[in-house]
């Protein structure tokens, strides 16, 4: 057989292919749980500065604990009263169920909690891996089984949403778009493909916002599908069009207040989402099931074209405000001093001058992915389309994450299904002519494809901090990233507490305590009236105080976003504070001395 064989031919096996994948995913999974077992479970006991993953514990809390399964208010952040969250309950029922199940068998509902944080995201890494190592197989052939499972693998550790408590939505929205490639990415997808991907494109499009440009992705691969001819073509769109319709109306009607149906919204799912979902949806599946829209190219192109004027033309009149900047009508104020200062919400451009050393961790792999593909290195003849389908998804991971890093969690594991088939064509040539140059050019292939070692040589070679810099333990103690920095707190009779939006939702997550400020941009009072707590003068953050009933003052020395508010205003409330200036108002509470976290209470007004 010739390399060109080896690497093309498609053969069929006793077991079943997706049975071997899945098997791969499942031990994935339990190596996920058994490796941070032999480390003590250290993302439980230190958070590192992820939020959202405190955050969402706390959602789900309030939902156990019967808060409305559509109220979505979060009661113990911002001004009195709260602000409403815009995180869909989709991805808080299966926590839910999992903490309740482990309550059920243990007796203890902290029991349940820790087994809901180590399983769910492991169950889901799991399922990641699984459709890298589905859609490597479909683009490299059997050969890139293997290396999908290692660089697969060693990627979804390195982006670490996969964690023991790693429970937020971005860990759901990957595992979503991974399987939306796989569903497309198939030798035949067929109605089947295309159902499951349109499926899963719907769901991604309740659960967040941020996923929205992989759910266009989706929907234009099935189009161009549908667009190129051919019977399968044809039931890949219809597929795709009647799931991304019927799910989009499902997850509307299960997860939307029927009081606010009529109301859009551009942070979270909504009517402006739905009606845009079923209107192309609808419109994909008709054009792809009627012949007389169907038969030939031009009646293909206009039915398409017909779809997208109609849904632009109902964007356009009916939601405007949602085709601008996600962050245009944020308040100045906060994009000056809170986005400006999220890591995960730069530029590749604003990285590139500051920390070029995470630059080539984040997107060395990507580009080179990104390379390959472009230059239809990897599959032979038989395979190009499953390429294209991977390719399109990668440019807009890669496109996603030059506009704000935190696309690299997308673009990272995306761009495995690549390098694996690369490294399976290496492989294959390897073994059928055996030479140093050969086996060279293999060993190559593996090295690159692994971001661990463009992160050794860019820590050794390039100015600037990557990622692995952040996590020391003195680090996350300096920052008050440890579960037992807000022990002293939690012992406080329950209160409002002023601090910097860092650490509210550990706040909410360890406390009973009520928190002015988080780090989510609808909390937009909350956040505003602590940026002027602390960059203005003690009289200011003293009315603001008094005005919200605040109980404590919360300082973190060590943190980040302490550290900037005290340079940009040096004069002000919270740099005075991190000097040992402490107004009359405050009394410190015992055990400060020696603790990360410094804690005062708030005195009554004589």
């Amino acid at each position: 057989m010739t390399i060109a064989e080896a690497l093309g031919t498609r053969t069929a096996t006793p077991t079943p292919a997706w049975r071997t994948d899945l098997a791969i995913g499942m031990a994935a999974a339990l190596l996920v749980v058994l490796f941070h077992a032999a480390t003590g479970f250290p993302t439980l006991a230190s958070f590192n500065g992820d939020n959202d993953n405190l955050m969402r514990l706390a959602e789900v809390r309030d939902l156990i604990g019967g808060q409305g399964w559509f109220d979505l208010h979060q009661y113990r952040m911002g001004p009195a009263g709260g602000f409403l969250m815009h995180w869909s309950r989709l991805v808080d029922t299966p926590i839910a169920a999992l903490i309740l199940l482990g309550e059920m068998l243990s007796g203890d509902r902290a029991a349940g909690e820790t087994a809901a944080l180590v399983l769910w995201p492991a169950m889901l890494a799991g399922a990641a891996l699984t459709a890298i190592v589905r859609s490597a197989r479909s683009v490299g052939g059997a050969a890139a089984v293997l290396p999908a499972a290692v660089v697969g693998g060693a990627a979804l550790h390195f982006i670490s949403i996969f964690a023991p408590g790693a429970i937020d939505h971005h860990n759901v929205q990957l595992v979503l778009t991974l399987a939306m490639i796989a569903a497309l990415a198939g030798p035949a997808p067929g109605l089947r493909g295309g159902t499951i991907a349109g499926a899963c494109a719907a769901a991604m499009l309740a659960i967040g916002m941020e996923t929205a440009p992989y759910v266009a992705t989706g929907g234009l691969t099935a189009a161009a599908l549908f667009l190129a001819g051919g019977a399968d073509g044809r039931r890949v769109a219809a597929g795709f069009g009647a799931a991304f319709a019927g799910a989009a109306a499902l997850a509307f009607a299960a997860t939307v207040d029927p009081a606010a149906w009529g109301a859009p919204a551009c942070d979270a799912y909504s009517i402006a989402q739905f009606v845009v979902a079923a209107l192309c949806g609808a419109g994909l599946a008709t054009a792809a099931s009627l012949p007389a829209l169907s038969t030939t190219m031009p009646r293909r192109i206009a039915a398409l074209g017909l779809v997208g004027v109609a849904t632009g033309m109902l964007a356009l009149a009916f939601f405007p405000q949602c085709l601008a900047d996600p962050y245009a009508g944020l308040d100045p104020r906060l994009k000056t001093y809170w986005l400006s200062a999220i890591t995960e919400a730069q530029s590749l451009k604003s990285v590139l001058s500051t920390a070029p050393a995470m630059a080539v961790s984040y997107y060395a792999t990507p580009v080179l992915a990104a390379l390959l593909l472009a230059a239809g290195l990897l599959a032979p003849a038989g395979r190009r389309r499953e390429a294209a389908v991977v390719f399109a998804f990668l440019a807009v991971a890669l496109a996603v994450s030059a506009w704000q890093v935190r696309g690299a969690m997308f673009s990272i594991p995306i761009s495995t299904i690549a390098l694996s088939a690369w490294i399976a064509r290496r492989r294959v040539v390897a073994v059928a002519t055996p030479s140093p140059r050969n086996m060279l050019l293999m060993a190559v292939a593996w090295l690159a494809s692994i971001n661990v070692a463009w992160t050794a040589a860019a820590e050794r070679l390039l100015p600037g901090q990557t990622a692995t810099a952040m996590a020391t333990p003195a680090g996350r103690a300096r920052a008050c990233h440890r579960a037992t920095d807000y022990d002293r707190l939690a012992a406080l009779p329950a209160g409002g507490v002023l601090a910097v939006s860092n650490l509210g939702a550990p706040i909410l997550r360890f406390t009973a305590h009520r928190v002015l400020a988080g780090p989510y941009h609808r909390n937009v009072e909350g956040n505003l009236l602590a940026i002027r707590a602390f960059l203005e003068g003690e009289p200011s953050a003293l009315a603001i105080v008094r005005e919200e009933g605040l109980s404590y003052v919360a300082l973190c020395a060590g943190n980040d976003e302490t550290k900037t508010f005290a340079a940009w205003a040096p004069d002000g409330f919270l740099a005075a504070l991190t000097k040992g200036d402490i107004p009359a108002w405050l009394e410190p509470v015992p055990g400060n001395d020696g603790h990360a976290l410094a804690i005062y209470r708030v005195l009554t007004a004589d």
